[in-house]
């Protein structure tokens, strides 16, 4: 008896939906095992949060109990993700090789930034020029080897299409273009596919570091992003799912499930320890990682435009920047309190856990109606 339960249990490990679950309960339970160790280790050494850094007084005066908080959160979190997924994950699977990879080299960034902001005099970090530097050559490096692989990858075997007709389906093979849900439509990019594909490797670090500006809000947020994708990248890594609803088949994708589903573990224990009032903050080694890898999952699904659907909080995060700095300058007036828009609501005297969960309630909403766009056709 004992000889079939364990040749059932090894049977097991081929299913995707197998190795994504107990991925994910890894890494969560890793993160409640190493995390107070760090902790306490962060506080021996007085590594913790700069709060006299905000441009804003008032901002300084509300953050100014979190001085003592320790930063650098984002050191376990990368750790446990990247261990659980070399674990759990093929590492002959292209998709994990490079959301392995943008991980490990956006951690490195934003450690450096980290690092200079707590030991060097004027505690800025990297210039902003260095820092989107450094972001768009990772980008770039992982948008032209996604280029090289869709333009020279093999058609799609025989006996896949064939059972595909016998279902009366039509698969949607991937390439270098731009699938735009809804209108089940897409647009072949070229040679500007690589340069797209920093575009929102870049655009999701950045927003992501923008909305880690609470406790718990960014990570929070992650979680609902991170399973949403979790399904996108299954459905999209299996022709049957992906030709009934009629978006791209990207054989190998279904992979990444392990990856995101890791990011949701992770996200989960490290949310036990930064929930308000928060033991820990992840600081741009968490922040600039984890929304790039966000990014990544979203261009190998093919699903980049869906990333405005279930990153929405994080859009709008950055959007509220930008727009704050263009009317500040352009017309010397202000649309917000303050930018991002989490300290809007701050300034207009909302509490710091109230906005958190309002934003955490909107961003499992965007995920549920991320994932009903994938039937919805409107012409």
């Amino acid at each position: 008896m004992l000889y079939h339960l364990i040749n059932d249990l090894i049977a097991q490990f081929k299913y995707i939906t197998f190795r994504a679950s107990l991925g994910a309960m890894f890494a969560f339970l890793l993160c409640l095992i190493l995390l107070p160790r760090f902790i306490a280790f962060l506080k021996k050494r007085k590594i913790s949060e700069r709060t006299e850094k905000k441009d804003s007084l008032e901002l300084v005066k509300i953050h100014q109990n979190k001085s003592t908080t320790p930063t650098m959160g984002g050191v376990i979190i990368i750790s446990i993700l990247l261990i659980t997924t070399l674990l759990w994950a093929r590492l002959d699977n292209i998709f994990v090789i490079y959301a392995v990879l943008v991980t490990f080299s956006l951690g490195i960034l934003g450690f450096i930034d980290d690092y200079l902001k707590l030991n060097t005099p004027h505690k800025h970090g990297l210039s902003k020029s260095l820092k989107f530097s450094g972001q768009a050559i990772i980008g770039l490096a992982v948008g032209f080897g996604l280029w090289y692989y869709f333009t020279h990858k093999p058609p799609l075997p025989e006996n896949v299409l064939n059972k595909a007709r016998e279902a009366g389906l039509e698969l949607i093979p991937a390439g270098t273009e731009l699938y735009i849900p809804l209108f089940k439509t897409s647009i072949e990019l070229g040679l500007l596919y690589p340069f797209f594909v920093a575009l929102v490797i870049v655009a999701s670090s950045n927003a992501v570091n923008l909305t880690d500006g609470l406790d718990g809000l960014a990570i929070g947020c992650l979680v609902m992003a991170a399973l949403g994708y979790s399904v996108i990248v299954y459905i999209t890594g299996r022709w049957d799912y992906s030709g009934y609803l009629r978006i791209p088949y990207v054989p190998g994708t279904g992979e990444l499930t392990i990856f995101t589903a890791a990011l949701v573990g992770i996200s989960l224990g490290f949310l036990w320890f930064n929930s308000h009032p928060a033991q820990i903050f992840m600081g741009d080694t968490g922040a600039l990682s984890l929304g790039g890898a966000l990014g990544l999952v979203a261009v190998c699904a093919k699903q980049e435009l869906v990333l405005f659907i279930i990153g929405a909080i994080f859009v709008v995060e950055a959007l509220s920047v930008i727009l704050q700095v263009i009317s500040y300058r352009g017309w010397g007036k202000r649309i917000f309190l303050i930018a991002p828009l989490h300290h809007h609501f701050q300034f207009s005297g909302m509490a710091e856990s109230k906005i958190t969960i309002r934003f955490w309630i909107t961003a499992a909403i965007l995920a549920l109606l991320s994932l009903a766009s994938l039937k919805i056709e409107l012409f």
